[in-house]
């Protein structure tokens, strides 16, 4: 089953100069059930914005999103329900502790008081929140709100996860923490995508892989796939050779 559908997306913005830019070009793609769909390119491929347009925090100039059976233009608060997005940059309640936070969000989605502290408290003790789950955000390492922001986005225990460069940063145990909770969630049917500057994570992570370059997808498929048609063994070597760069450092940049 196809959990996630974008169809021939268009994402455009005018420029100063009053010239239009394409930010994303006729992208489409799908995820099935239970896998993770790494979507990689270099900074100004179009990631931030097609993820954008999946969530609905952003809304096409053309094409459609589909998640879990719901478009997202058309019933945007049942995608919400079945959707946890997550970012290195996301925000949160600088004067809330993590378990003020968790209990809040987890009330914003119908939960009654009980019923949103003991899910607080269930994935406080899973994600290793407990030593710091009555302190402030504002005063939590960027690691310890990073897991915050895992815990938020797990409140409602969505059956698909968007995220955006969500090891970004981080400290080698808390990016070992994060992604120890992607596969984890993998493992238990969650459909994920994922973008990330980092290749050998989405080498590991990924079971499907899109290389998206000005704002198109230039190849797409498994790992071997991928290597059989580029010859190349490196992710970063198959995206070079597909779209025939001479240097990384033309296309990409961490």
């Amino acid at each position: 089953m196809d959990m996630i559908v974008a169809d021939s997306l268009v994402k455009t913005f005018p420029t100063p100069d009053g010239s239009v830019k394409t930010a994303v070009d006729h992208l489409s793609f799908k995820v099935a059930e239970g896998t993770i769909y790494g979507l990689l390119g270099p900074n100004g491929a179009g990631k931030t914005t097609t993820l954008r347009m999946l969530s609905g925090l952003m809304a096409p100039t053309a094409g459609s999103a589909v998640l879990a059976g719901h478009d997202v233009a058309e019933d945007p608060s049942a995608v919400k329900r079945v959707l946890g997005f997550l970012t290195a940059n996301t925000g949160l309640y600088q004067r809330l502790t993590a378990k003020e936070v968790l209990v809040y969000f987890a009330q914003l989605h119908g939960m009654e008081a009980a019923e949103a502290a003991a899910r607080a408290e269930h994935l406080i003790d899973w994600l290793g929140i407990g030593s710091f789950c009555r302190i402030r955000c504002g005063a939590m390492s960027t690691g310890q709100k990073q897991r915050v922001n895992i815990a938020r986005a797990l409140i409602a225990d969505p059956p698909i996860l968007i995220m955006d460069e969500p090891t970004l940063g981080l400290d080698v145990l808390s990016n070992r923490i994060i992604l120890e909770f992607i596969r984890r969630e993998r493992d238990e049917g969650k459909t994920i995508i994922l973008s990330t500057h980092y290749l050998d994570e989405a080498e590991t992570l990924c079971d499907f892989i899109g290389l998206m370059h000005d704002g198109r997808l230039v190849a797409e498929g498994d790992l071997p796939t991928l290597r059989n048609a580029s010859g190349e063994e490196r992710l970063s070597n198959i995206f070079l050779k597909t779209i025939h760069a001479e240097t990384s450092d033309e296309v990409w940049s961490r």
